[in-house]
């Protein structure tokens, strides 16, 4: 996105004495003043190297056919238990202290992973991923950017599955975001697949929990 550069000047105090009105009282003539004192800020500006900000210029409005200015309406996920929304697992989450190796601790990955694209930080929650199947950090920053907002809801983990020195787990998650192009909401369902391995010799690394996979398919249409 272009990005406006503005200088800010610092405080300039200019007395301008104007002519002198009839009589014994003197008066300032403000337009002279006001003349001056915008000469000595055009001045500064065309000289100044420091003290630039950058602001980020507004993106442009989305407009219908008639030009005129839509309102987006607010993006509303579908609720738990209805199609394209979570299960709806009435089932207390313990409030427990859970450790890292733990189902809830994989969902706590998610959780961070999402919250990372919310707040625009892809590099980190593409360290999060170890699929190998996501292509470089680049194409994967690309492919987050061409939304203007981009959230999701994460569900209750299941069951840890474990097998010869390794651990996976499932967290269900609703992901609803808009596009920059247009404006339009996006709403999907799917669920997120985390691994970690927990054998002899293993590494710290190897031994969290990272996301392998995860599978999301358009919400059925309300």
């Amino acid at each position: 996105m272009p990005r406006t550069l503005f200088l800010i000047p610092p405080l300039l105090f200019v007395a301008a004495c104007g002519p002198e009105t009839a009589g014994n009282n003197s008066s300032v003539d403000i337009n002279a003043a006001a003349v001056q004192a915008q000469g000595a800020v055009d001045a500064y500006s065309a000289n100044a190297n420091a003290d630039m900000i950058e602001v980020p210029e507004p993106e442009a409005p989305i407009s219908n056919a008639n030009g005129a200015e839509n309102a987006l309406a607010p993006l509303d996920p579908p609720a738990p238990g209805t199609p394209g929304g979570l299960p709806d697992d009435r089932t207390p989450i313990s409030e427990a202290p859970f450790t890292p190796d733990s189902a809830q601790g994989a969902a706590n990955v998610v959780q961070s992973y999402y919250a990372l694209i919310e707040a625009g930080k892809y590099r980190q929650a593409y360290a999060l991923r170890d699929d190998g199947g996501t292509g470089t950090a680049a194409a994967f920053a690309a492919d987050f950017a061409r939304y203007s907002e981009y959230h999701a809801n994460v569900g209750a983990p299941g069951a840890i599955d474990a097998g010869a020195g390794q651990r996976n787990v499932t967290v269900p998650v609703q992901v609803y975001a808009r596009l920059k192009q247009g404006g339009a909401p996006a709403y999907q369902i799917g669920s997120v697949t985390l691994h970690r391995t927990e054998v002899d010799g293993a590494t710290a690394e190897q031994r969290r929990w990272r996301i392998r996979d995860i599978t999301l398919h358009a919400a059925p249409k309300r």
